[in-house]
């Protein structure tokens, strides 16, 4: 194994002697065990990772400290073995002199050629100081050659990042590179220490708004980025990514939001990114798209972890990956909600920690409303009563069902274990909400009470239907009690199931159902028929229930009597229903019709029965005839009237608006010929000025799709122009056509006469065909019956 590169330097500069014996002590080796470098002495080994900065120098910093004068290194990384007893700790000092040569002035009487290995506290022969100053003197000819400086990073990002993405991802380590010279030791003890370039630029690059960072956000670097990121690790896209997220979160410092950014858009930031870096991070998280589960947990841990830091980096990075991500895969958000669920109970006393999940977690909400709804009940709804946490919680649940109006996506998403805890903070008084909270929750309770009956109330009332019953006590609040009176009354007229379960718990809940049955006696005219047929069953086994309770003495009278006097009063207004009018006029019509038929029948003939000599007798019948008579006057006047003055009315029509028609027909022709003029001409427009549509479906589409839309094109073409325009032009020529008949028939002069007598005859020549088409039906089946 080769001698480290500053090792080499050491090995030119000083004489080829073989080393002394080792001195008492710890044994310390510098390379690879079990073998002793020929030229240096046992000293510590240098570590053979990079030595993070603030630790401590290395073998050749320690070296050149030593042949200057500098102070003794501490640290360094090297390790002693453990012996009978533990050795005091060790300074090292270099005194080296030149075989052969006299010793500079001041020089100890050190060995020639030999590196001493002092105790600390121990002076040598010659004193502390003088002897140091002399051995500076003494090697000031022989100083170790200073190696090349080290490489500077050009960002931040090079410098630290990648070192830190390297070091999480040992698994697969990048190829070898040349070794770094480690960075030397700054000693506070001196002089102020002042920032480094990097930090100064890190400090300088904190724009004053994220629109400004975006702006200036480098796209060909970081697509570069990506690149290298791609062909170091090619088998791990964990890495592509995290890159992705951390160089974004990285560039784009600006002055930090509330964690909710609820003063911006619901899409803020991703709404600010263009499109160019969009189809970046699109394009990379499709190749990952086996590592966006972790991808995410990534994202919201790393945030985290950001805010414990004072001050700490900008997040905006993190959350344009976060919305990108869940814009077109928002089931990756509910993958984990129970360890999300324990990560906010565990930061109850970080707020700001809490919202940044929840506003994290949210984001698969405004993408689909199926998936946001379990986000708000799985995270939501358990810290609801939360007070730093029930803000964010109402508002996000109010802008999720404001984007989402039609709810028949979240139907089967709330039951009745999340619905009742609902319908508890809205109406329940003092509870952990506040009293705006709870006014915004019960606005949007009616729509939580249609998500949760979903698409078939009438399966799935009665299942409702006990817990309403429960809350319905005489002293809840006037709100609540009205809610839960009216969700029974919907539950008992649209699910019958309702009555049977009540009926079952009616024992138990005396209380709640004489305030029910109270309810039903106060809107019973707004009830259905059918409502009030099932109820007449339930309400007589409550009265049997009733008179059992009262002779048992069950202790609970006063609750048995207000339900035995509903009751009561249910069966009054169900058998005293008024009287039935419109039965009563429906039979006796009846029966008129069928005495008057079997008097006809019996005297042979209207004018000889009974009923007729009766209407004679009273004078009914001779008003009626001569009534009829007028009538039948007047209709025949009538129509005289309308035979003569519409032939003239329906000519006059006719000449006055013939011009009118046939102008409105030239111009509705040239109106339909200049719309397809300017279809044709922007069709036309938009293939001749979008060239980057076709361009972008031709890489996005396979050529299999590509093929087929240009033959359903060449087939509508085809349809247009073979079919549909000649079918629109022998439609017009058929109509001029017959226009024309119609004038040659009418001698040029289309007149109501004329077109009378053309109706007439179409009519009876279409009555002659339909006789003759029924005849020759008719003969046929006869034929064919015969023939059988």
């Amino acid at each position: 194994m080769a001698p480290p590169r500053r090792l080499r330097h050491q090995r030119r500069s000083l004489p080829h002697r073989a080393p002394p014996p080792s001195p008492p002590g710890p044994s310390v080796w510098a390379g690879s065990p079990g073998r002793r470098s020929p030229l240096i002495p046992p000293l510590p080994a240098p570590a053979r990772s990079r030595v993070p900065a603030g630790r401590g120098g290395d073998v050749a910093a320690g070296a050149r400290g030593a042949c200057t004068g500098a102070q003794p290194i501490s640290g360094g990384g090297a390790r002693t073995r453990p012996g009978p007893a533990p050795a005091p700790p060790l300074a090292l000092r270099v005194s080296m002199a030149a075989a052969g040569a006299a010793p500079g002035p001041g020089s100890t009487g050190a060995g020639p050629g030999r590196w001493e290995v002092v105790r600390k506290g121990r002076r040598g022969p010659a004193g502390g100081t003088g002897s140091r100053r002399a051995l500076g003197e003494a090697n000031a000819g022989r100083a170790l050659p200073l190696p090349a400086p080290i490489a500077t990073s050009s960002t931040i990002f090079q410098l630290g990042f990648e070192r830190a993405l390297r070091k999480q991802n040992k698994e697969q380590v990048p190829p070898a590179a040349a070794p770094e010279p480690p960075q030397r030791k700054q000693h506070t003890g001196k002089a102020g220490k002042k920032p480094s370039g990097n930090d100064a630029g890190a400090k300088a690059g904190r724009c004053r708004s994220l629109e400004e960072a975006l702006k200036a956000l480098d796209l060909a670097d970081l697509q570069k980025e990506l690149n290298k990121s791609r062909n170091v690790f090619p088998e791990n896209p964990s890495v592509w990514v995290k890159d992705l997220a951390g160089y974004l979160n990285y560039k784009l410092q600006a002055p930090r939001s509330d964690p909710v950014l609820s003063q911006h858009p619901h899409d803020y930031p991703y709404c600010l990114v263009s499109k160019e870096l969009r189809s970046i991070i699109r394009s990379l998280l499709g190749r990952a798209s086996g590592v966006l589960e972790l991808f995410f947990d990534h994202c919201i841990y790393t945030m985290l972890q950001e805010l414990d830091k004072t001050p700490g980096e900008s997040l905006h990075g993190y959350r344009i990956c976060i919305q990108a991500l869940l814009l077109d895969r928002p089931r990756i958000a509910i993958t984990n909600l129970g360890k999300y669920l324990e990560v906010l109970r565990s930061h109850q006393d970080r707020p700001v920690k809490c919202l940044t999940v929840l506003w994290a977690l949210g984001q698969a909400g405004f993408t689909d409303l199926h998936e946001g709804l379990k986000v708000w009940l799985g995270v939501m709804l358990p810290v609801l009563g939360i007070k730093s946490l029930s803000p964010y919680a109402v508002s996000y649940l109010d802008r999720l069902l404001m984007m989402h109006p039609n709810l028949t996506k979240g139907f089967g998403m709330i039951g009745p274990k999340d619905f009742f805890p609902l319908l508890d903070f809205a109406f329940m008084p003092n509870n952990s909400l506040s009293p705006s909270l709870q006014e915004q929750l019960r606005r949007l309770y009616p729509h939580l009470k249609v998500l949760a009956f979903g698409a078939r109330p009438e399966a799935a009332l009665h299942t409702y239907f006990p817990s309403f019953l429960s809350r319905a006590t005489p002293t809840c609040p006037p709100a609540m009690k009205k809610e839960l009176l009216t969700s029974m009354s919907q539950c008992l007229s649209l699910d019958p199931l309702s009555f049977s379960v009540w009926r079952q718990l009616y024992t138990k809940h005396l209380a709640q159902s004489s305030l029910l049955l109270n309810h039903l006696l106060e809107s019973w005219e707004s009830s259905s028929r059918k409502v009030h047929q099932s109820l007449q069953e339930t309400v007589r086994s409550f009265t049997v229930t009733n008179e059992e309770l009262a002779a048992r003495g069950a202790g609970r009278d006063q609750d048995v009597a207000a339900c035995d006097a509903a009751c009561k009063e249910l069966l009054r207004k169900m058998k005293g229903r008024g009287f039935p009018w419109s039965r009563l006029l429906l039979v006796l019509l009846v029966f008129a019709t069928g005495f008057f038929l079997h008097d006809v029948q019996t005297h042979g003939s209207f004018q000889a029965s009974s009923s007729a000599q009766l209407l004679r007798s009273t004078g009914i019948l001779p008003a009626s005839q001569l009534a009829w008579q007028k009538v039948s006057l007047g209709c025949l006047e009538g129509y005289r009237w309308l035979e003569h003055s519409l032939t003239y009315h329906g000519s006059m029509a006719v000449s006055i608006l013939r011009p009118q028609l046939e102008l409105l027909w030239e111009t509705s022709g040239e109106v339909a010929r200049g719309v397809f003029q300017q279809c044709c001409f922007l069709l036309s427009w938009l293939h001749s000025s979008l060239p980057w549509l076709s361009d972008w479906l031709q890489n996005q589409l396979p050529e299999s799709l590509l093929h087929f839309a240009e033959c359903v094109r060449e087939l509508l073409l085809f349809l247009v122009r073979s079919c549909l325009v000649p079918l629109l032009q022998g439609l017009a020529t058929a109509l001029q056509w017959g226009w024309q008949r119609c004038l040659d028939s009418c001698n040029g002069d289309v007149t109501w006469m004329c077109v009378r007598d053309h109706l007439m005859s179409f009519t009876y020549s279409s009555w002659i065909y339909l006789q003759n088409a029924t005849l020759a039906l008719k003969n046929w089946a006869l034929a064919m019956i015969s023939g059988h």
